[in-house]
């Protein structure tokens, strides 16, 4: 509920198009330096938080934390919450070998590259901008019975490679650190009434 919410709001705060907010996450190297940002600015549904609100969490003193770091926090932060709900897929056994992104976001060479480092896995855009109409088009048709889903998505679905991204191993394991301390964050709030 919350990618594009909290980018875009960050995005709004400082005043910058789509090109200055990549350029600036792209000042600060992955982890941000150790700044999290929950992005819980709608409430949640995975993490069941449908009444919780966004942190801002790692602010130190001795850091010269700016724009750009909070920038970086709030695009890991709706990635992570992605890649929670990936973890969730592979407690249940279901584990990709490949991501398919669609939407806005799609178009951010940085954002496509901080997928694949935090799913760990390549991730690839779609030839169209309409995935989630492409979606609804192929359960339609399923439902008519013009095929199953697998056999119209391999006829229908079509990527776009030049928007792949592979995963940087060294950073895959830093957003799994930081996942662990985002999922253990938002839970503490959360126990104690504060999310």
């Amino acid at each position: 509920m919350n990618v594009t919410v909290v980018t875009e709001q960050v995005r709004g705060w400082f005043g910058w198009d789509h090109a200055e907010m990549e350029r600036q996450v792209n000042t600060v190297a992955p982890g941000a330096d150790g700044v999290s940002f929950l992005p819980y600015l709608n409430g949640e549904r995975t993490p069941n938080l449908p009444n919780g609100s966004g942190v801002i969490h790692g602010l130190q003193g001795n850091t010269s934390a700016t724009p750009a770091h909070i920038a970086r926090a709030a695009m890991e932060g709706a990635t992570l919450g992605l890649a929670y709900g990936l973890r969730r897929f592979s407690a249940l056994g279901l584990d990709p070998s490949e991501i398919r992104i669609t939407g806005g976001g799609t178009k951010s060479a940085t954002w496509r590259q901080m997928s694949a480092d935090a799913f760990g896995v390549p991730v690839v855009g779609l030839a169209t901008s309409e995935g989630a109409s492409l979606g609804g088009v192929i359960q339609a048709a399923a439902a008519d019975g013009q095929g199953t889903c697998e056999e119209l998505a391999q006829r229908l679905v079509k990527l776009d490679d030049s928007t792949r991204a592979e995963p940087n191993q060294e950073v895959t394991q830093l957003y799994q650190e930081k996942l662990d301390r985002q999922e253990k964050l938002t839970s503490v709030l959360q126990e104690n009434g504060l999310l």
